[in-house]
């Protein structure tokens, strides 16, 4: 079976990360985009984890036999969508300037954690998916 062109790894449990990989569109060019719980562990889980790659720091995207992480990941995101859609027309104005995506970045991490905090959620790093 041949390997998915992109894949996106982020935390299911976050509703934001879920609501962001769920309606982001990406160009035809891409391929369809194998999105992938890091809650539910798993082979890609793994290989981001063995890349030192941490999924409480930013969701993490493969593609063109490269990693991209959190900043990088949605300035990376940002350049492969499609124009098609307001979410993904905001996505693009916000992260395709990679200076942008970094200094929002840590204001976006910083209001996952606040989320997850307030929904009684766990950080990935404290998940037992971690070790599977």
């Amino acid at each position: 079976m041949a390997e998915p062109s992109l894949v996106l790894v982020y935390d299911g449990e976050c509703p934001v990360c879920s609501a962001y990989a769920r309606y982001l569109r990406l160009t035809e060019a891409t391929g369809q985009p194998l999105l992938v719980n890091a809650r539910d562990g798993g082979e890609w889980v793994q290989r981001v984890l063995a890349e030192g790659l941490d999924l409480d720091e930013g969701m993490a995207l493969h593609y063109g036999g490269r990693w991209y992480h959190g900043a990088d990941c949605l300035h990376a995101l940002a350049m492969l969508s499609s124009p098609v859609g307001a979410f993904n027309r905001i996505n693009a104005w916000l992260f395709r300037q990679q200076r942008l995506a970094r200094v929002s970045y840590p204001v976006l991490r910083a209001g996952r954690n606040l989320l997850l905090r307030l929904l009684g959620r766990r950080r990935f790093g404290h998940s037992a998916t971690r070790e599977g």
